[in-house]
């Protein structure tokens, strides 16, 4: 049976408070996981929300700040322990290669375990799978950092009554789909378009055209929401976004589901965050992102 969903391992940024992990977001769709910005404590983060080393697929690294990336050290030798038998694709920035080869090598182990180096020089496609495409576009941060959008490939619903009306049933509606044709019948004559759906990862970034580029359409969106409204000035300051920005931004690409996440430690109301996103005009549903908490992709439209 395949899962598409979403299991938040930490959602603080910079400092690590008593509730919140830093950063660590997997993304099971279908067959694969990836891992998204795993942070310190990552790896016992896993193992509480119940993730493997065994079900990762890809490592995706938005850009090499602590709280977005020293777990990996961890979790790539934790790879390598468990002897994962398939291949693991890291993705991150190509800029901060020397940061990638510190924390992959940062102790003494074995090497059991294939991890294939995809660093990121640009916007454009990562990974084109019969499941997904993986696309990476550039934002805007003091450092190098790119945000994720993942795209399955649009299909064809089919419909019963449509089916039934022509007599087409059993072994012949799988014929049908994979010929286009039988007796004379088309598949648009029996089905519709059905969109695939899309996810997208929004980490550290001041607005950019790449944040509404990778929002656009998306059934799920994860986004950081550092700071709240009042604080805009240190947001544009610190390379962030708030979280009215960040809701407005979802309102305008036509998001099903926010998840804000990646919170200053600075504020003890999480509801706020859902009280200023909603201000913001995004009327879809919303999550204010909490360690541990698993979010389903919503169903196709």
């Amino acid at each position: 049976m395949s899962v598409r969903e979403l299991v938040v391992l930490g959602t603080a940024s910079q400092v690590p408070t008593r509730h919140r992990n830093h950063n660590g977001y997997v993304l099971r769709w279908d067959g694969e996981a990836l891992l998204f910005d795993p942070g310190e404590g990552t790896q016992r983060q896993m193992l509480r929300a119940g993730v493997a080393a065994h079900d990762l697929t890809r490592l995706c690294v938005t850009h090499f700040h602590g709280d977005h990336s020293l777990g990996l050290a961890g979790v790539i030798q934790r790879i390598n322990l468990d002897r994962v038998p398939h291949p693991v694709t890291a993705h991150y920035p190509a800029s901060g290669q020397r940061f990638f080869d510190r924390l992959r090598y940062a102790t003494a182990y074995r090497e059991t375990a294939e991890l294939r180096e995809e660093p990121i020089t640009g916007d454009g496609t990562l990974a084109a799978t019969a499941a997904f495409t993986l696309q990476a576009r550039r934002l805007s941060h003091p450092v190098e950092s790119y945000g994720y959008r993942l795209v399955e490939p649009d299909g064809r619903r089919m419909l019963p009554e449509r089916l039934a009306a022509h007599g087409i049933t059993g072994a012949d509606i799988g014929r049908l789909q994979r010929e286009g044709e039988l007796r004379g019948v088309t598949l648009d004559q029996v089905s519709e378009p059905r969109p695939g759906q899309r996810f997208a990862f929004v980490m550290d970034t001041r607005l950019c055209e790449g944040v509404y580029e990778l929002a656009e359409g998306c059934d799920l969106l994860v986004i950081e929401s550092t700071f709240l409204d009042q604080d805009a000035g240190l947001a544009e300051e610190y390379g962030h976004l708030t979280a009215g920005q960040a809701a407005s931004v979802a309102a305008r690409a036509g998001v099903r589901h926010l998840v804000l996440t990646h919170f200053s430690q600075r504020y003890d109301d999480p509801g706020e965050f859902a009280r200023q996103a909603r201000a913001a005009g995004y009327a879809g549903e919303l999550t204010v992102a909490e360690d541990l908490m698993r979010v389903p992709v919503p169903r196709r439209r």
